[in-house]
């Protein structure tokens, strides 16, 4: 990030906001007749005030950048937004990083400073990639004891040798909203006192927007993901089932930069 960037940004932050109110699906019953519950999966550590967020399994110790906007430091309770449809069963629409309680006001997107900022339209996003089905949560300060503990099991697949059974062991214990190899953890890297949440990506893989919410003060007051734009996902399975084409869950809303 450069002085150059940073006032390019400051010309086009406004088309790389949200056009929906995310916060809404942490505190509505409903959206469009679809029933709405929240999660409670705990805290995530935030050692150093930035935050990236990644698919943990593909591209956790990839060497980019955190994002440039800073939060406090410590840690943060993590919530899940999850949608309750009959054509995608349960799903997880959105997760939320709360840092405090004021109320969301605009969500811009969260970026590391290093995206080609040219020829930008309204709905564009750069997101972050999911290849493994699984995002995270984290702290650039807390991956260097991530990839000790995988060097150190020294094994083919980290998955199946050691975070599948975390999985399922969250799915015995919390069975509600969860398949049952199960859909997310809160991961204490072992010989830390770190928490990285981990859940299933809404509607597998692909690429998903991150957003920081700010208050009415202009301060940073929640991180979001949203993995389903439930109106725009629910307006184009209508428009399938209109042709007699629903293909299922519809997965082309999200744009790849």
């Amino acid at each position: 990030m450069n002085e150059s960037w940073m006032q390019k940004w400051e010309e086009v932050k406004d088309v790389l906001v949200s056009p929906v109110d995310i916060e809404t699906y942490f505190t509505s019953d409903e959206i469009m007749d679809q029933k709405m519950e929240v999660m409670e999966i705990g805290d995530v550590s935030l050692p150093s005030g930035k935050i990236i967020v990644r698919d943990p399994l593909v591209f956790l110790n990839a060497r980019e950048q955190p994002y440039f906007a800073e939060v406090p430091k410590g840690n943060f309770p993590v919530k899940i937004a999850v949608v309750q449809s009959e054509a995608w069963g349960d799903r997880y629409a959105a997760v939320k990083v709360e840092f405090t309680k004021e109320k969301p006001v605009v969500y811009r997107e969260a970026l590391m400073g290093i995206e080609n900022l040219e020829d930008l339209n309204e709905g564009d996003y750069f997101g972050f990639a999911v290849d493994a089905g699984l995002g995270c949560i984290t702290d650039p300060e807390v991956v260097p004891y991530v990839d000790q503990f995988i060097a150190e099991r020294n094994v083919e697949n980290i998955y199946d040798d050691y975070f599948a059974e975390l999985f399922a062991k969250s799915y015995k214990e919390n069975p509600k909203n969860q398949r049952d190899l199960g859909d997310w953890i809160n991961w204490t890297v072992p010989n830390t006192d770190y928490q990285i949440p981990i859940f299933a990506s809404g509607l597998g893989d692909g690429t998903y927007p991150v957003y920081f919410a700010y208050d009415a003060q202009g301060k940073i007051c929640g991180l979001y993901i949203q993995f389903i734009d439930i109106e725009l996902a629910l307006s184009e399975e209508d428009e399938d089932e209109e042709d007699n084409e629903y293909p299922g869950p519809p997965d082309n809303f999200v744009f790849l930069k």
